[in-house]
């Protein structure tokens, strides 16, 4: 179908500044194990996450200092402008397409603030036109690489043969606390990196793959399960312990109900592509999906790699997938706060 939204390309980019494992590990523990004793106890997080290595908006002697919400967003402002601007380039550059024939471009990103928002600060010196449609999104979190590239495909879908830009970028480290002597807080400094990822969407008959059907589901009474808390010093975790059981009683539901709405079963699904939000978690996305154990292997190397991005983190997954080959339907999903789950599956195209 020659009205099909087509994903045209695909980019991701990562802060300059490294942090190992074992390093994170070492700071933490000076800095918190002295302070809280339960630290010792959910130290073993940093080993058991299968996290080698991060990357962060700030070097890691930054995190030894405390910090306001005055200089957490001009951090934010600064960093995530720069991965807006290489992602956002290098994925028009792959869609053989210029900045000023972009139409619309929809951002996600929970982890900062920035007003104006981070497309129309670019906008000049990316080229974007006058009349372009901007689409900034917050507070969708991790599931944001799925919802908000659903986003985008509707506005594509709305516009036949307007070439929209969606970016997801997410700085989770700029959150970091240390004055917030919690498990999740701890977990959070184990868990949590920073990146980001732009594609491209148009209608029509060439690209990568097809953007096939896309839905949501919220679960009722959940708004504990993740999500921000805010106040004088800036963003502090909230994340229950009780998520991969959570997945694990409710997600296979919600799933089968998003495809069913677009005809499909999950047994229709080649492959889940799933945003990796943790070991727990990944094992019980396994489990829900009826994947044997190490399915989702790509998922593991990228979390390896790079730690939990929230929202572009998915976005990661897929560039491998695609580097590896789809196949014939893939299916990306994702869960963040509401508590929230997003689905969109992908036709590869022949």
């Amino acid at each position: 179908m020659t009205d099909s939204i087509k994903l045209l390309s695909l980019a991701v980019a990562t802060p300059d500044n490294i942090i190992l494992q074992t390093d994170a590990a070492e700071t933490a523990s000076r800095l918190f194990s002295h302070r809280f004793q339960d630290f010792k106890y959910l130290a073993r997080v940093f080993e058991s996450t299968g996290i080698r290595k991060r990357h962060l908006a700030r070097p890691l002697s930054w995190f030894e200092q405390p910090h306001g919400w005055q200089d957490r967003m001009a951090a934010y402002a600064e960093v995530a402008s720069e991965l807006f601007r290489r992602t956002a380039t290098a994925a028009l550059q792959r869609a053989g397409l210029e900045a000023s024939q972009v139409d619309c471009v929809v951002t996600a990103s929970s982890t900062g603030l920035a007003t104006p928002s981070l497309e129309a600060r670019l906008a000049g010196e990316m080229g974007f036109r006058g009349d372009i449609e901007r689409v900034p999104t917050f507070g969708l979190g991790c599931a944001a690489g799925v919802s908000g590239l659903a986003v985008a495909t509707k506005m594509a879908r709305s516009r036949p043969g307007a070439v929209i830009l969606f970016v997801a970028i997410e700085l989770c480290s700029l959150a970091f606390r240390l004055d917030e002597l919690t498990r999740p807080n701890i977990i959070a400094t184990a868990l949590f990196g920073d990146g980001a990822a732009a594609c491209v969407l148009r209608a029509g008959e060439s690209g990568i793959a097809e953007i096939e059907s896309t839905g949501e589901h919220l679960f009722p009474d959940s708004l504990g399960i993740m999500g921000w808390r805010i106040d004088d010093t800036g963003f502090g975790i909230v994340l229950d312990q009780s998520l991969p059981a959570f997945a694990e009683t409710h997600l296979r539901g919600a799933v089968a109900g998003i495809l069913e709405r677009s005809g499909l079963l999950i047994s229709d699904v080649d492959r889940f592509i799933c945003h990796p939000g943790g070991a727990k978690v990944l094992t019980a996305l396994e489990s829900v999906l009826g994947l044997k154990d190490g399915a989702l292997d790509i998922e593991r190397e990228v979390i390896g790699d790079y730690g939990n991005m929230s929202s572009p983190t998915v976005l990661f997954v897929l560039e491998r997938m695609i580097a590896a080959g789809l196949p014939s339907r893939s299916a990306l999903l994702a869960m963040g706060p509401g508590f929230s789950a997003s689905c969109i599956t992908l036709r590869r195209v022949v």
